[in-house]
């Protein structure tokens, strides 16, 4: 949603509840049956879900073992790192910080976790302080194999102007253990760059 959409949104927003409040007044009009419908419709919208609900697995703090598989020949390269996470906005999404590091040097990121209603799909979010770049990816989650997968493109930074697709697969393993790992797709081949394995404490 752009700046001007969100602008009408909030605007439509601000007048619909003015509505609503003017509507508790006797001589004041009731709201036409479009307004109600629209009323009704933001608050499906905003509604916190049993999706929303699921995603309080996440909340806490978790140690993390990063795994980064650079060359398919030699094994991966390790390092470690701790995650918090919380809800907020009534437990309308999670959020989630994690510091680590990288080639010797501090690293921390930030996502986002949620279910957009409107959409009917999962995503995430991320950003972090090797990159200037925003994540986004939506996805769905699978109750039998309690996972969630995400899809979505970054730019290719091997190939200035292009992009690549990418997989995202968060894996349920029990109550205090989760995997998160990612994918990239190259020259028609999809291979798996990354794997964090998460402790809770």
């Amino acid at each position: 949603m752009n700046a001007i959409q969100t602008f009408r949104v909030f605007t439509l927003a601000g007048a619909l509840a003015c509505a609503a409040a003017n509507a508790q007044d006797s001589k004041a009009p009731a709201m036409s049956k479009e307004q109600q419908a629209m009323m009704q419709a933001m608050e499906k919208a905003g509604e916190v879900r049993p999706e929303h609900k699921q995603l309080d697995y996440f909340v806490g703090d978790w140690s993390a073992t990063t795994s980064m598989f650079m060359d398919p020949k030699a094994p991966p390269q390790k390092t470690e790192g701790k995650s918090h996470s919380e809800t907020m906005m009534g437990g309308r999404y999670l959020r989630m910080k994690y510091e680590g590091s990288f080639e010797g040097q501090s690293f921390t990121g930030e996502g986002f976790l949620g279910f957009d209603n409107v959409k009917n799909k999962f995503f995430n979010t991320w950003i972090d302080s090797m990159s200037t770049s925003f994540w986004l990816a939506y996805g769905t989650y699978d109750a039998a194999a309690k996972s969630y997968t995400f899809q979505g493109e970054m730019a290719d930074f091997a190939k200035p102007g292009a992009n690549m697709k990418v997989r995202q697969v968060v894996h349920i393993v029990d109550p205090t253990h989760y995997t998160f790992e990612w994918y990239e797709m190259h020259g028609g081949k999809e291979a798996k760059t990354l794997q964090i394995d998460y402790t809770k404490h």
